[in-house]
């Protein structure tokens, strides 16, 4: 990569990171603990997954930071835990950048970048839950509500929800973009 290259590469992640923290903050949320979902949380992480592996690792570690630094310990964990999808995920992009160009191969990729995101939260909610550290509510509610269906499940929907809001983002910014990027998307077809 060149060096004017990597100064905007990590630009463009810097303000990724800057989005991953305001996000939180301002988009409307629901609150079912030990579930939270934030509307389009996760699309500047799925974002810097489209341009490269070293943008989803910055842009990951830094929203997981903001997470910590503003909310409690089990939500700050969850954040962190996403460093498995993404580093799957940014992996693949970079082996076959044209992933996102067909909604047949686009699918499934966003389906098992959700299962690995759903199953990641759900084992760090899960250390919470068995060690006696979660609220009351989580116990009332028990295992399988709690944390199988409003994390596990829930997360799944709410990281295709997300994906495909970055999907829809890339999509136009992806052609304006001069550096090299992990997902190319040229065209969208339905095959």
């Amino acid at each position: 990569m060149k060096k004017k290259d990597a100064v905007v590469s990590m630009c463009i992640s810097a303000l990724l990171c800057a989005l991953g923290i305001i996000i939180p903050m301002f988009m409307p949320k629901i609150w079912i603990p030990p579930m939270s979902f934030t509307l389009a949380s996760h699309v500047p992480i799925f974002i810097a997954m489209f341009i490269s592996p070293a943008s989803a690792i910055m842009v990951t570690v830094v929203t997981s930071i903001g997470f910590a630094l503003s909310m409690p310990l089990v939500v700050a964990l969850r954040a962190a835990s996403h460093l498995v999808f993404v580093l799957v995920g940014a992996f693949l992009l970079k082996k076959s950048g044209s992933i996102l160009q067909s909604m047949r191969t686009a699918t499934p990729y966003g389906l098992l970048l959700a299962i690995l995101h759903g199953a990641c939260e759900s084992v760090v909610v899960t250390a919470f839950y068995f060690t006696g550290n979660g609220s009351e509510s989580w116990y009332e509610s028990g295992y399988v509500v709690s944390v199988l269906l409003l994390v596990g499940l829930g997360t799944v929907v709410h990281s295709m929800v997300d994906f495909g809001i970055a999907v829809a983002v890339w999509k136009p910014l992806c052609p304006m973009l001069h550096i090299p990027v992990s997902a190319k998307m040229r065209t969208w077809t339905a095959s």
